[in-house]
């Protein structure tokens, strides 16, 4: 593993850890970029103390998308590398937290897909949402066309992404793409939400998780089989003991995220 990760940084808060994208001027997706987030990544995923992850990048710009020039000359092999961008987005949506993309810049293209791969998603009030590749005959290729339709449906999915629609962000609010818009206030926002969330009961959320994700799309009596063996997991955590005992005794429970 190399020493520093390229392209990012890590800041610690607690319980909670944000990956601050810190790429070039706009931060371009590149190949440098995701396989460092690839390597260094799960040394935040895999930590019992971290309980909540954030996303977001630097100053007021989220994720630049692809680099443009490289896109012009995509071969086979350059599309393989920007591929795995995938890769990253499966890393966060499988992660046993909670994964929150603060959106403080417009997240468009690249950005909106790593974007629907997370758990809640806070867009800025002056920041745009949307997959506007199709206005420039590039294939939204790196989850957009499959995680859109999961999440809207395919109908609506398939007009966004064909319409190449840029959306402002209470637009994206009513879409149902976003969770929350934030204005002046967006950082105090996100703070309070990391917070919250790292402050459940992190295991259960992991294993909620886990249920939706694998139970998803299966016929019902298989995705009830799913749910029995979470819901078995979840019996032996010792916040599933505390947050009874915290109702009976009337008192907020204290969760371990374990």
């Amino acid at each position: 593993m190399s020493t520093e990760p390229i392209g990012f940084r890590f800041e610690r808060d607690a319980a909670v850890t944000t990956v601050v994208l810190d790429h070039g001027r706009v931060n371009i997706v590149d190949p440098e970029l995701i396989e460092s987030l690839i390597e260094h990544l799960p040394t935040v995923l895999d930590d019992p103390s971290v309980r909540c992850i954030v996303i977001r990048g630097k100053d007021r710009i989220f994720v630049g998308g692809a680099n443009l020039k490289v896109m012009r000359n995509l071969d086979p092999d350059t599309y393989r590398a920007m591929r795995r961008w995938v890769v990253v987005q499966r890393l966060l949506e499988l992660a046993p937290k909670p994964v929150i993309a603060a959106l403080n810049g417009h997240a468009l293209g690249g950005g909106a897909e790593l974007a629907l791969a997370c758990d809640l998603r806070i867009l800025h009030a002056e920041a745009t949402f949307g997959f506007p590749e199709t206005g420039l005959g590039i294939f939204p290729g790196a989850g957009g066309s499959q995680r859109l339709p999961r999440l809207i449906g395919p109908h609506r999915a398939k007009r966004l992404i064909v319409d190449a629609t840029r959306f402002t962000a209470d637009e994206a609010l009513r879409e149902g793409l976003v969770d929350v818009v934030a204005g002046d206030d967006f950082d105090e926002v996100v703070t309070r939400e990391a917070r919250r969330l790292a402050d459940g009961p992190t295991a259960t959320i992991g294993l909620v998780k886990s249920a939706i994700d694998r139970g998803w799309g299966l016929p019902i009596d298989d995705a009830m089989a799913v749910e029995e063996v979470h819901v078995l997991a979840n019996i032996g955590l010792r916040d599933a003991s505390e947050g009874i005992q915290a109702f009976l005794d009337k008192r907020a429970p204290r969760f371990e995220g374990r």
